[in-house]
């Protein structure tokens, strides 16, 4: 970046000990919602910014309940990476958010009630749900309310809430365990970019290096909009030519690589998600390598997970980097994960493709690799 470019920007810089009411951060000019109860930790001070003269689904959100005390730093990156799951469908979707991963997500297949998402996506991981953000991209019910007062909750973020879900929040039966709980009425999802080629002006993504260097860079965005970007995988090998995956999907199947995709969007690398009907069983996140990603979700399905399934077997898994071995593959087969997608472009593919067959796993490739290093 040039120094002229630079000399343009002004850094969310303080004022007087205080930070800026108003700043300009590369050509962008951006206004002050409010000081922040503190930032990652109690001992570091933040404020959070909206671009002035644009709707912003987080930053015009409404404070319907506030807490003992107002937003954190951590609460607001969780909202938003909550929110980010929850913008890609159709049908009511909830994501529970901790420390900027989900502890679980979950969207309606028929049948579901919303209650029924919620508790999809708590009970895949209840214990690290403990104290997480939860978001709904639809209003919100009574039902649902009440069952999110049976255990801690710190936020609550929806677009709308339906007649007498306040009361619940309020309810002095329930208070007692989430008398601090923050009730937000977000703006509408729909005006969240989803997809490579959506218009991202004004959604760069900044990180401010040890040294104060800033990498600014595109939002993650997937080329990925159905199922049909999910074709079956094919690679090619000197040893083996052409191999292409030859074990069918059930639809099911298929509609939950998509789910377990775009939830694997908002999760850190390497990540791995796996879903069953719907509902997230386990997600493996942060590893260092992908098997451990996998083995680190099946650990935690067998020894957390508290959903209404039995069993994992059948579950379709999402992979946010391509295979570099068959071992991530072979570990998720033996305990009955049936589908995967993983993105195209490992040397080994073929290899890779030619396992899954050998195994009864149907293998599709997704065009792209989506790491997340938040």
């Amino acid at each position: 970046m040039t120094s002229e470019k630079l000399s343009r920007s002004t850094y969310l810089s303080r004022n007087v000990g205080e930070f800026a009411p108003t700043a300009e951060l590369f050509g962008m000019a951006y206004e002050k919602v409010d000081d922040l109860r503190y930032g990652t930790n109690p001992h570091q001070t933040a404020a959070y910014y909206k671009p002035i003269g644009v709707n912003s689904v987080i930053g015009d959100m409404e404070v319907l309940k506030t807490g003992k005390g107002g937003l954190s730093q951590t609460n607001l990156e969780d909202i938003s990476y909550a929110l980010n799951i929850c913008k890609f469908f159709p049908e009511p979707a909830c994501a529970c958010m901790k420390h900027v991963n989900p502890s679980g997500a979950a969207v309606a297949v028929p049948g579901d009630s919303l209650v029924d998402v919620y508790k999809k996506a708590r009970d895949c991981d209840p214990r690290a749900a403990f104290g997480s953000a939860v978001a709904f991209n639809v209003p919100l019910d009574v039902a649902t309310a009440r069952e999110i007062m049976t255990s801690f909750v710190e936020c609550v973020v929806a677009p709308e809430y339906e007649d007498g879900v306040l009361d619940v929040f309020t309810d002095r039966e329930t208070y007692r365990i989430n008398k601090s709980i923050r009730i937000l009425k977000c703006g509408d999802l729909a005006d969240l970019p989803k997809y490579v080629g959506d218009d991202v002006s004004g959604y760069q993504t900044m990180k401010v290096l040890a040294d104060g260097c800033v990498v600014v860079a595109d939002p993650l965005m997937t080329h990925v909009r159905s199922v049909a970007d999910l074709p079956a995988a094919v690679g090619v090998s000197k040893d083996l030519g052409e191999v292409k995956s030859e074990v069918e999907a059930t639809p099911q199947q298929l509609n939950d690589l998509l789910v377990a995709w775009y939830m694997n969007v908002n999760v850190r690398s390497n990540g791995v998600v796996i879903v069953k009907n719907g509902g997230a069983l386990a997600v493996g996140t942060g590893e260092q390598d992908r098997v451990g990603a996998v083995e680190q979700a099946i650990a935690k399905y067998e020894s957390k997970y508290k959903g209404p399934e039995e069993t994992i077997e059948g579950a379709a898994m999402a992979s946010d980097g391509f295979f570099p071995f068959p071992d991530a593959v072979e570990v998720a087969a033996a305990v009955g994960v049936k589908a995967i997608v993983a993105p195209v472009g490992s040397i080994k593919d073929a290899v890779v493709i030619a396992r899954a067959n050998e195994l009864g796993v149907a293998l599709r490739h997704a065009p792209e690799r989506v790491f997340s290093h938040h």
